[in-house]
């Protein structure tokens, strides 16, 4: 008989911790960084000063949504959600992290916007915010931290009102795939991560280059695939009206891209040229 409380069984045990937790532990972290902002790169004070944070790709593509009825999914601290009621839209923001939405809160207040806030995760959303939706928006480092597209894309569709919109924009797999070696981009990690194998990472700080060390630095990801976005938008009735391909990044996702914009990344000159992003529209 294994000793009770034996490695094996510590192990079991570690197992099962929901990958979604360790995730929610991480950014509720992050949320308190980045609400700080020492490094600018939230543009909180540009943003407060009335200054549009939303990154061209999105800006360019959103089109009218005054009046519109919005679902901002995996808000964050709020800044994009913000965003778009400075456009005239009526936007709710959903978020799994409480201290995001405590900075998200505040923003608002600081701004004079009016948005509501509403903890849960995105699985969530058809119960806590029903809408119906006009547009359910979400971009930039969303969907590699849900381990089922399928599940997301039928909650998009279920808080769509008919005729209604998704706008999405995030990396690209196939650059989420990489890493750098030696000065390159090297494929490393599998097209599309199996949903019970997450991948593992542990950076010491987050992306905005302030240097606060995290203490939850564990996080769990998965990567999709090119067919797995479409085909879940697809499966869950959504009309994809819209797709582009991109060459540029909304961050530094690795130390190799060099700037293309003051906000946007891409590879640098020499090296072959290939999608750092995508974004796109379906229609319910």
């Amino acid at each position: 008989q294994a000793h009770v409380g034996g490695p094996s069984e510590v192990e079991d045990i570690l197992a099962v911790v929901d990958p979604l937790e360790i995730n929610q532990r991480n950014w509720d972290e992050r949320a308190v960084i980045h609400s700080r902002d020492t490094t600018g790169d939230y543009m909180l004070d540009r943003f407060r000063a009335g200054e549009d944070a939303l990154h061209d790709i999105e800006a360019s593509e959103l089109g009218d949504i005054a009046g519109k009825r919005v679902l901002h999914l995996q808000c964050h601290i709020g800044r994009d959600t913000l965003c778009l009621v400075r456009r005239g839209a009526i936007v709710t923001g959903l978020d799994f992290s409480q201290e995001a939405l405590r900075t998200a809160r505040q923003l608002a207040v600081e701004t004079g916007l009016q948005a509501e806030f509403v903890q849960g995760r995105v699985d969530e959303a058809p119960q806590l915010t029903p809408g119906p939706f006009d547009l359910v928006f979400t971009t930039w480092g969303t969907i590699c931290w849900l381990p089922d597209l399928y599940a997301w894309a039928r909650v998009i569709a279920a808080v769509l009102a008919p005729g209604g919109q998704l706008y999405f924009a995030d990396a690209h797999p196939s650059f989420l795939l990489m890493e750098t070696a030696q000065g390159k981009l090297v494929p490393t990690h599998d097209f599309q991560t199996p949903r019970e194998r997450p991948l593992e990472f542990n950076p010491a700080t987050t992306y905005t280059g302030d240097p606060t060390i995290l203490i939850n630095r564990e996080t769990r990801e998965w990567i999709h695939s090119l067919s797995t976005i479409m085909g879940s938008l697809i499966e869950a009735g959504l009309t994809v009206t819209m797709f582009r391909e991109h060459e540029v990044l909304s961050w530094q996702g690795l130390d190799l891209l060099v700037p293309a914009t003051e906000r946007l990344w891409r590879v640098p000159d020499g090296h072959p040229r290939f999608p750092l992003s995508l974004s796109l529209r379906a229609r319910k």
